[in-house]
C-alpha cells in the first residue's frame, strides 16, 4: 500500500478547497488522490479489520484536523471551505503540519484546565508507549473528534431544532417511563422560561421541566440564567429541573445550582456533556467500526498439562 499520511494530504486539502470553494469533502476524494498521485487500485484499499477504505478516512482526519486549526470551516455539515488563515499557508505547504499539531496540543491542555480531567496522551512513536496504551489513546482522541462533530452539527441547526433534540435525547435516556409522549417541548411564543416538560407518571403528577439553551461553545451560562430558570420553575410549582447547553456554565451558576440545597432538584448538563450523553445512547449516531480484540482464557489453558510437568 503506498498511500499519503493524513498529515501529508493536508497541503493538497487546502489547495484543493482554495481552487475549488465550498464542497463536499466527497467532491474532494478523486481529484486529491490524482494531485497525490494515488492509483485507484490503493485509493480502493480496505482496513485489514473490513471498517472502510483508507484513504477516504485519511481524507476526513485531514479535514476535520484543519477545521480544528480554523485552516477550514465548516459553513455546513459535510461541506467545507478554506479560511482566511488557511490561505495564508498555501505558499508554505510544509508548515500546515506543524501548525494543526500546535493547535492540537493547545487543545489538549486548554481541555484539561477546563474539566479538570487528564486526558491520555496523543498517540506518537514514543517507545514507552505500549500497544494497549496507543490504542486507548487513539480512542480517546476519536471520541473528542465526534463530540466536537456533535456539538459543530448542532450549533448549525435552528434553536427550536436543539430544543426537539434535547427532548429526544431525555425521552432516549429513558426520562418518562412507558408513559406516552413523555416529553415534549413548550411553544416558543409563550414557554415563560421553560423549554420542554417531562411527565414522570401516566396522570402528569410528578414532573421535570428542561431549559435547552443554543449557544456558542465559547459563551457562558451566568448565575443569573440560572436563577430564572429557578424562577420559573417555582411559577409552575416545581421544583425539578434540568439546564442543558451548548455552551458551559460559569463557576458562579455551578456552585449557586450546588447551594439550592434539595430545594430545587437542578442538573446542568454542558456542551461536553452533551455531546457525550448523544454519542453514548446513539442519538443520530451509527457506528462506523468495531474493533475486536481478544485474549487468552487463562482457565481454559490452564486446564491443560505443561509440557515438562
Amino acid at each position: 500500500m503506498n498511500l499519503p499520511k493524513y498529515n501529508e494530504i493536508m497541503p493538497y486539502a487546502l489547495a484543493y478547497f482554495a481552487e475549488n470553494g465550498a464542497q463536499k469533502w466527497r467532491h474532494a476524494e478523486v481529484p486529491l488522490a490524482k494531485a497525490m498521485n494515488v492509483s485507484d487500485e490503493d485509493a480502493l484499499l480496505e482496513y485489514a479489520s473490513g471498517n472502510g477504505k483508507v484513504f477516504p478516512d485519511r481524507i476526513t482526519w485531514a479535514l476535520s484536523a484543519l477545521a480544528a486549526s480554523n485552516l477550514l470551516e465548516r459553513p455546513k455539515r459535510g461541506v467545507y471551505q478554506i479560511t482566511e488563515l488557511g490561505r495564508s499557508f498555501l505558499s508554505r505547504p510544509q508548515d500546515v503540519h506543524p501548525y494543526v499539531k500546535e493547535k492540537a496540543e493547545q487543545r489538549r491542555l486548554e481541555k484539561l484546565r477546563e474539566r479538570s480531567e487528564t486526558l491520555p496522551e496523543l498517540v506518537n512513536d514514543s517507545t514507552d508507549t505500549t500497544p494497549s496504551e496507543a490504542l486507548e489513546s487513539a480512542y480517546q482522541e476519536i471520541l473528542s473528534e465526534r463530540y466536537d462533530q456533535i456539538l459543530d452539527t448542532i450549533l448549525s441547526k435552528t434553536p427550536r431544532d436543539f430544543e426537539h433534540l434535547v427532548a429526544k435525547l431525555l425521552s432516549k435516556m429513558g426520562y418518562g417511563g412507558q408513559v406516552e409522549n413523555a416529553v415534549t417541548v413548550t411553544k416558543s411564543s409563550h414557554d415563560g422560561g421553560i423549554d420542554g416538560v417531562i411527565k414522570e407518571d401516566v396522570l402528569g403528577f410528578g414532573r421535570i421541566y428542561i431549559q435547552a439553551k443554543r449557544y456558542a461553545r465559547d459563551n457562558s451560562i451566568s448565575r443569573e440564567d440560572i436563577q430564572r430558570f429557578v424562577g420559573a420553575l417555582a411559577v409552575a410549582q416545581s421544583n425539578k429541573g434540568v439546564f442543558i447547553t451548548t455552551s458551559r456554565f460559569t463557576e458562579h451558576a455551578k456552585r449557586y445550582a450546588q447551594e439550592l440545597n434539595g430545594s430545587t432538584n437542578l442538573v446542568l448538563i454542558d456542551g461536553i456533556q452533551l455531546a457525550k450523553y448523544i454519542y453514548d445512547y446513539s442519538l443520530g449516531m451509527q457506528t462506523a467500526r468495531v474493533v475486536e480484540i481478544k485474549e487468552l482464557d487463562s482457565d481454559f489453558w490452564d486446564d491443560m498439562e505443561n509440557d515438562g510437568d
